[in-house]
């Protein structure tokens, strides 16, 4: 097998705890007019099939910006740009008045039909052979006048009064994507002008949605020097909102940041900015490590917490590499259910990539057992944060002394202040059930 062929196998094989964690999820993907105009965006398209392949519940929103600015100025109309008053987004809102209406009309229905047409491509030499990918457009979005602000009348501009979650959901369940534009409707049969920002917020947070995906022009939100910030916390990311608006900035990356910090305050468990111009920039974000993007999250990006039955499959793809080598003894799904309660897991991207066990005894001793990391962080401390935390867990049930049975980590765990033990200082049930052919290393720590 080749150098290349061996990498894309391994690749693909630590993809599939991803796939698994996003199968069946809900994503919204924000599509500003930029990222349609760009010459990227049949890559992108790609990229969105092959999620909607996978399983993944999508819902496209797309801007049209650029598109309606050059109709509007062909046609001679400039339609001005006001700062949106007493917002909490630093966005600019078109004041839409009929005749500009009209033009935003034409320009949206022709952009939806031209992604209704490149998500039905289906060449043999495509990537999207065989996909049979069902766009779906519709009323989803209600919305009412924004009105007169300060003084100003915007006419056929708008805000959203309500998104149709079961209409969409219903949608998904058939497995198609669903498209929404930067326009909504009002009951009284009427058409706004809308942002497509606001709507890709908005219907994140009325679906729950597991992801809110953001493209922009920058690989996601940029440091001092230039490159992208790799994770943020929401309030993290609301410091750097409060910084960009001192130094007086309203860039791409203020909104960005703004629209992340409202869904993930709101139902949305985490929002990414990618850029459209880098190929394959979607992919890389959601199915490798560390991605190439920005993420913004509500929660600590690795959740430590009790294991639970649903977490079977993903420790037993964890200890599955370790149980083949001999560091650990084999535990079948049987031993994992009933045992489920004694673990404990570091979670991250709704991929487990450490877990530990604790077992205690009437003699105020507890082994700790079945301590694993993901191969892709074993560098990263989690191995050490998880065994300081069932060490902490262990002193407030009371245990008094840590033991462990090892074959190939004893050095790890001396490092830790265990020392050699002895099969006579074992608790008498675990005394006779020792392996004497395994011949494990008894370590042990007084805590």
């Amino acid at each position: 097998m080749s150098t290349d062929s061996k990498q894309y196998v391994s690749w693909f094989r630590h993809s599939s705890p991803y796939i698994n964690a996003y199968r069946k999820k809900v994503f919204v993907i924000l599509l500003p007019g930029e990222a349609i105009a760009h010459e990227n965006f049949h890559n992108i398209a790609h990229d969105i099939t092959l999620l909607n392949s996978l399983g993944v519940k999508l819902v496209l929103v797309h801007g049209a910006r650029p598109q309606i600015d050059q109709a509007l100025k062909e046609a001679g109309l400039q339609a001005p740009l006001q700062q949106e008053p007493n917002g909490k987004l630093h966005r600019q809102l078109r004041v839409t008045d009929v005749e500009s209406l009209n033009h935003i009309k034409k320009v949206v229905g022709q952009m939806r039909t031209d992604i209704e047409a490149t998500f039905s491509m289906g060449l043999i030499n495509s990537p999207m052979h065989g996909a049979d990918i069902t766009i779906c457009s519709g009323n989803f979005v209600i919305a009412k006048p924004y009105g007169v602000q300060n003084g100003i009348d915007y006419a056929h501009t708008g805000e959203i009064r309500k998104v149709n979650t079961e209409a969409i959901l219903a949608q998904l369940a058939n497995n198609n994507i669903v498209l929404l534009s930067n326009l909504g409707y009002s009951a009284t049969g009427e058409v706004f002008n809308l942002t497509a920002e606001e709507i890709a917020a908005e219907t994140a947070i009325a679906l729950k949605a597991d992801k809110l995906l953001i493209y922009s022009k920058e690989a996601g939100i940029l440091d001092k020097e230039g490159s992208a910030i790799n994770k943020l916390s929401a309030e993290q990311a609301q410091k750097l909102i409060d910084e960009k608006i001192k130094q007086g900035g309203a860039d791409e990356s203020l909104k960005n940041l703004e629209l992340s910090v409202k869904a993930c305050l709101a139902t949305v468990t985490r929002s990414q900015v990618i850029s459209y111009v880098d190929d394959g920039a979607l992919l890389t974000e959601l199915f490798t490590r560390d991605g190439v993007g920005t993420l913004i999250t509500q929660e600590q990006y690795e959740q430590m917490r009790a294991a639970c039955i649903e977490d079977i499959g993903g420790i037993m793809e964890l200890i599955l590499p370790l149980e083949q080598e001999g560091t650990l003894v084999h535990r079948s799904r049987e031993k994992l259910e009933a045992e489920i309660n004694h673990f404990t897991v570091i979670e991250r991207e709704g991929v487990i990539i450490a877990c530990a066990a604790l077992y205690p005894h009437e003699d105020q001793s507890a082994e700790l057992a079945c301590v694993a990391t993901h191969s892709d962080y074993r560098n990263n401390s989690c191995g050490k944060v998880i065994f300081e935390y069932m060490e902490e867990n262990a002193k407030k049930l009371g245990i008094k002394k840590l033991f462990v049975l090892t074959t190939k980590s004893p050095h790890w765990f001396l490092e830790k202040g265990f020392t050699e033990g002895s099969i006579d200082s074992l608790p008498m049930e675990k005394k006779s059930l020792y392996n004497y052919q395994r011949n494990s290393k008894i370590l042990e720590k007084i805590i």
